[in-house]
């Protein structure tokens, strides 16, 4: 059994984290707009957790990037330039490209590969469907992040998996973050399709072990999520779909 101390630690982060858990979601969702100011005790109220969880949560929010720290105390929920999302996902793809090199130089058997070919086959099925439904598109983000997830695990290398981890909790850095936006979109079967053929490639370059290969292809790959980015952009009548957007400044606005 633990002592009283360790569990009282221990409650200490299970607020913070569902702390933070709530307040990402009040930024993710649009319930808090850009450049809106929060408050500790706003904070505290929004979530239901004590002062020091709430703090750290705060902090934490604000080194994911999605607040801003105010001089004169509180915070203030961060927008962003289309430049800084392109970056954060350029950086994702180049380290994912490094993972599938790695994993191709490294080599990987037959069985380790099985569960990508599973996610291939399952992501194939949905895109049978014409039109593609809501409720596929949100299939494919979970097929889509898994597999990103299990193509990362086979570079074997726990520096670059944390790395990845860092580089896709950046804001709309993930694999599937402009998913959902897109599915509204005339191109939006013909951007899947792509992006899955560049599943495909790159488990055939593995395979291969055509480590240079690999990792032009995954690096490619991220840049169809910029195109993703642009397409959802220039086109914010589905809000719903991924109201987090309207943290996102274009030229234009």
């Amino acid at each position: 059994m633990k002592a009283a101390p360790e569990r009282e630690v221990d409650r200490s982060v299970s607020q913070t984290v569902k702390a933070q858990l709530a307040l990402r979601d009040q930024i993710l969702s649009g319930a808090l707009r850009p450049g809106e100011r929060i408050s500790e005790l706003q904070a505290v109220e929004m979530t239901g957790a004590s002062r020091t969880p709430v703090r750290m949560a705060l902090v934490r929010l604000e080194e994911e990037g999605l607040l801003e720290a105010i001089p004169s105390g509180g915070f203030m929920v961060k927008a962003f330039s289309e430049r800084d999302i392109s970056d954060s996902i350029e950086l994702r793809g180049t380290l994912e490209g490094l993972a599938a090199r790695f994993a191709a130089e490294r080599g990987v058997s037959a069985r380790e590969l099985e569960p990508l070919k599973e996610c291939l086959a399952a992501i194939d099925e949905l895109l049978r469907q014409v039109p593609i439904s809501i409720e596929a598109f949100s299939s494919y983000v979970a097929l889509n992040a898994r597999f990103h997830a299990l193509l990362t695990e086979l570079s074997r290398s726990p520096p670059l998996i944390r790395q990845i981890d860092r580089a896709s909790a950046l804001p709309f850095a993930s694999p599937s973050a402009f998913v959902m936006a897109q599915s509204a979109l005339p191109e939006a079967q013909q951007i899947l399709i792509i992006g899955q053929e560049h599943h495909r490639v790159v488990i055939d370059a593995i395979e291969n072990r055509e480590g240079a290969r690999a990792e032009a292809v995954m690096r490619e790959h991220a840049r169809l999520a910029v195109r993703n980015l642009r397409l959802a952009l220039r086109n914010r009548t589905h809000l719903d779909l991924l109201p987090a957007l309207a943290l996102i400044k274009t030229a234009t606005d």
